[in-house]
């Protein structure tokens, strides 16, 4: 007995030691240069919270009063006086009963968030998805966390190579050679299948406005699943902007100072529930951007987000000159090979209403203030072959495109 009280003693004596020595290890961590500024990034993103909720997903969204979110960092937005609705909407604007926050082909159903499951925020707070650690350590610096270096689809190029510059394939629908003051969609919402955690799939719309060099500006809205950016696979709200071509202003939802959110319902960056199923139910986010004063986004019938104020852009500050709405994908396998990253629902167009990814009802936003169908709709795509796109028109869906693809595949190597 004595002997097996003295190995207890012993192993608890060596748990103890290694629990010291794992403690040191972090505190020195903590104390190096890139252990503070990790903290220091850490501090600015996540603002004291009036009360948070653990999402079933393992985010954690922080109700954060609205005046303290990050985007008044930014030093023009220090004195700001917060803008809590626009004063007007474009008209016409749900002229269509099917433009909902979430619906499949049996009637309307509820859009709703994964942290909704667990509660929701206070009035006059911001949801805001909490930034950890792991995130910040996926990034390639803490500056570059929640940017991204990437090419807008530029379908008036006349050299393909150019357009996939960096990995990047779109297959899109666009309209140009107009100023336009807005655009609206209603997209299905998917979980593709993502190769390698550096690469991420998404569906958007883009508003642009300069040349497609540096300086380009650019608003973007849509879902995505990026597993670098958020360390899973969930497909999740998000928006983008920037006014330089991606250099050094501008990031993803509300990780540095620009959009200003006003509502207390929706988290940029949350999980979005439920998703469509392979022929089965769809499930659609409508998503609507314009210029009033600022520039506003609204999600669905009800829930007006914020805005990016205007004096954040030089040609943004007055309109668009081109509208983008369509998916994206990384491909970042080497010496010509593809990868299997899916676009959309991982299908091509031609499969059709339940298996193939969709926009329908795109429209923009004229300087009437009237929304309307876009006219001279043209689509574009690098490799047909690997993500396609397919447009159409009807009464009910009105401008519609499927787009999407697997990728990778016997006609795609």
């Amino acid at each position: 007995m004595a002997k097996a009280r003295c190995g207890g003693a012993a192993a608890w004596a060596v748990a103890v030691a290694a629990a010291w020595v794992l403690l040191a290890a972090v505190a020195a961590e903590a104390r190096s240069p890139a252990g503070r500024k990790v903290h220091r990034h850490l501090k600015r993103l996540n603002k004291p919270a009036v009360k948070s909720i653990e999402s079933p997903d393992g985010d954690i969204i922080d109700c954060v009063h609205i005046s303290h979110q990050p985007a008044f960092d930014h030093p023009l937005l220090k004195n700001h006086t917060i803008q809590f609705r626009p004063a007007y909407h474009p008209e016409g604007l749900y002229d269509d009963a099917k433009s909902s926050i979430g619906s499949n082909n049996a009637g309307e159903k509820p859009m709703l968030q994964m942290w909704h499951r667990n509660g929701r925020c206070p009035e006059g707070t911001v949801p805001i998805r909490r930034t950890k650690k792991d995130d910040l350590l996926r990034a390639s610096s803490a500056r570059r966390y929640g940017r991204k270096r990437h090419t807008v689809p530029n379908p008036l190029s006349v050299d393909p190579n150019m357009l996939s510059e960096g990995g990047h394939q779109h297959a899109i629908a666009y309209v140009e050679g107009d100023k336009y003051y807005g655009a609206k969609a209603t997209i299905n919402v998917w979980e593709p299948k993502i190769q390698q955690a550096n690469e991420f799939s998404l569906s958007q719309l883009w508003i642009l406005g300069g040349s497609f060099g540096e300086d380009l500006n650019s608003i973007e809205a849509g879902w995505q699943v990026s597993p670098d950016l958020y360390g899973d696979n969930n497909t999740r709200l998000f928006t983008y902007w920037t006014s330089d071509a991606y250099q050094a202003t501008g990031c993803y939802n509300i990780l540095c100072s620009g959009f200003i959110q006003i509502n207390s319902e929706i988290a940029m960056g949350a999980s979005i529930f439920p998703i469509s199923n392979y022929a089965g139910s769809q499930y659609d986010i409508s998503i609507l951007i314009w210029k009033e004063g600022n520039w506003w986004m609204q999600f669905g019938k009800e829930y007006v987000l914020g805005y990016w104020p205007s004096f954040l852009f030089s040609y943004l500050a007055d309109s668009a000159s081109m509208i983008e709405w369509g998916g994206e994908v990384v491909n970042s396998e080497p010496d010509g090979t593809h990868t299997s990253t899916q676009m959309g629902s991982g299908h091509f167009p031609e499969e059709g209403f339940g298996k193939a990814s969709y926009f329908k009802n795109i429209q923009v936003v004229d300087s009437s203030n009237q929304l309307s169908a876009p006219k001279g709709v043209g689509t574009f795509t690098e490799q047909s072959n690997c993500y396609d796109v397919q447009n159409g028109n009807n009464g009910d869906w009105g401008t519609y495109f499927y787009y999407g693809g697997p990728g990778k595949n016997s006609n795609c190597p």
